[in-house]
């Protein structure tokens, strides 16, 4: 049986806020903000303004990525002594891609009772408007910063057939994209969604070869917050060997030499040129 939730404990709430458009802050999110004892916030800085354009003065705390241990471990105190808490972002829906996480966990262990107050988040408005299949989708998050580290990443998900999901910010963007049309392909379809509800929002649905060059060409596209949808592997393709990502499991665990017979193998190319390919993608893990 999970854990009781604690009559004499306070309450957090899990707070949605506007990702651009101020105007899309909830009636009910509105009303918690005003009744809550205080707020805790990614930057306090960032949601004061966001708090004084809605006409709400709380006192407030932080909870980011550098102070969450020591800062979830505080609110919780407060909670336990029957305060009411409400834990925002600096955009969208608490802990995705963003902080909370571990202060919701102990919350619950502790009987702390935990209630959402759903509103604005950016990977459901860009699928909404992504023109990729929504029925199954797998959401990444942020892609490794290495370039390695994020081709290998993402070679492991090359035949995935569930639309995928990325948030990039501006100063990767390209590089991302480059290196997924590299793995995956030109002619994969995608959307790339920045700015969303805001004055320079942008839905640009093509193939990722075509958003390479639509963003090459236009480095103002390059500025702002990002969602990247990918379509899923398309049916029938799936099946298909990808002697590379084969190549990178069997690499993982087996020397070079092995690998590159291994996968000759199985794909029925020649060893040699396998063996070069595996070279190659050796000094990429």
């Amino acid at each position: 049986m999970g854990q009781e939730v604690s009559n004499a404990a306070g309450c957090l709430f899990i707070v949605a806020t506007p990702i651009g458009n101020r105007e899309d802050i909830s009636l009910r999110a509105l009303e918690t903000l005003r009744r809550v004892d205080r707020v805790a916030a990614e930057d306090t800085r960032h949601s004061r303004r966001l708090l004084a354009h809605l006409g709400i003065d709380k006192s407030m705390m932080s909870l980011h990525e550098h102070n969450e241990s020591r800062a979830a471990q505080r609110i919780l105190d407060y909670l336990l002594e029957g305060e009411s808490i409400a834990l925002i972002s600096d955009a969208g829906t608490p802990l995705i891609s963003d902080p909370g996480f571990p202060l919701v966990r102990a919350c619950l262990a502790q009987g702390v009772n935990v209630v959402p107050v759903p509103g604005a988040c950016a990977l459901i408005a860009a699928l909404s408007v992504g023109g990729q299949p929504t029925d199954r989708f797998r959401f990444e998050g942020f892609l490794p910063r290495k370039r390695q580290a994020r081709r290998s990443h993402l070679r492991r998900m090359a035949t995935e057939t569930a639309t995928l999901v990325f948030y990039e910010s501006s100063h990767r963007i390209l590089e991302s994209l480059c290196d997924l049309r590299d793995v995956f392909g030109p002619d994969r379809a995608a959307t790339l969604a920045r700015e969303l509800t805001k004055i320079h929002e942008t839905v640009k649905p093509g193939t990722l070869g075509e958003l390479v060059a639509w963003i090459e060409a236009d480095d103002r596209q390059r500025r702002g917050e990002f969602v990247l949808i990918i379509g899923g592997m398309p049916a029938g393709a799936a099946g298909a060997v990808d002697s590379d990502k084969l190549l990178t499991v069997l690499l993982e665990e087996l020397s070079i030499k092995q690998a590159a017979t291994l996968a000759a193998r199985v794909t029925g190319e020649k060893r040699n040129q396998v063996y070069r390919r595996a070279l190659a993608l050796q000094r990429e893990i």
